[in-house]
């Protein structure tokens, strides 16, 4: 499953930012796996397009779950991996994730509004009703686009990043992502993936300010996904 600079997936490519559609499985930043992480994939793609000596610059601006594909930003430069970080802060960067969650839902379109709790251990977050102590305001907003025989496929639009967020949000109401183990889902998919796709991204340009808009074509080779293109 290991990425490599020749089966990279870029979406978006300039001088200040590179955006890569990520396969499920492949890791963001390095982790106690000691598997290869995505940013050093890239990092030799650009070394080598572009050939650069020595090392190449490249700032992770945020991360997607392991077993999670779709869009990743990466900076280029300094001056855009601040600006990003600080667009992120702000919440100006929209992002919309496609996500195959199990049984059809009673409500077409819903806000979910719990407050998550990380637990370090199980590295697993936990949704309640009220706030409590340690647990931080998640917000999402959903609508079913498709509905195939025995799952629904949704658009979730993020109004907060939190941990594991739409996972354990849609766990919560009984419609967990498929393959998802972790947060309810009966079985794993044979290839390790849960069925969230980070789907579409929308930003002013941190450096020359045009507008970026980039949609990640779904995975490839899964009978799921290719039911809900």
């Amino acid at each position: 499953m290991h990425s490599n600079k020749d089966n990279l997936l870029v979406l978006h490519e300039d001088n200040h930012i590179i955006i890569i559609n990520k396969r499920a499985g492949d890791i963001v930043q390095s982790d106690k796996t000691g598997d290869k992480p995505l940013n050093d994939v890239v990092k030799e793609y650009i070394k080598e397009k572009y050939n650069k000596p020595g090392n190449v610059f490249l700032g992770t601006v945020h991360r997607l779950d392991r077993p999670t594909s779709g869009i990743v930003i990466f900076a280029r430069t300094s001056k855009a991996l601040e600006r990003l970080n600080k667009m992120l802060r702000e919440k100006s960067i929209k992002k919309t994730y496609f996500a195959v969650v199990k049984d059809k839902l009673k409500r077409r379109e819903n806000t979910l509004i719990n407050f998550l709790k990380k637990n370090p251990k199980n590295n697993k977050s936990k949704a309640f009703p009220k706030e409590i102590n340690g647990s931080k305001k998640a917000i999402l907003h959903y609508k079913v686009i498709k509905e195939l025989t025995n799952y629904s496929l949704l658009e979730i639009d993020l109004e907060t990043g939190r941990h594991h967020q739409i996972r354990c949000q849609l766990s919560n109401i009984g419609h967990p992502i498929k393959g998802d183990l972790k947060y309810g889902f009966a079985r794993s998919n044979k290839n390790g993936s849960i069925h969230l796709h980070a789907r579409k991204i929308s930003f002013t340009h941190p450096v020359n300010k045009k507008l970026i808009e980039v949609t990640a074509p779904l995975p490839k080779n899964d009978p799921i996904w290719d039911a809900c293109n």
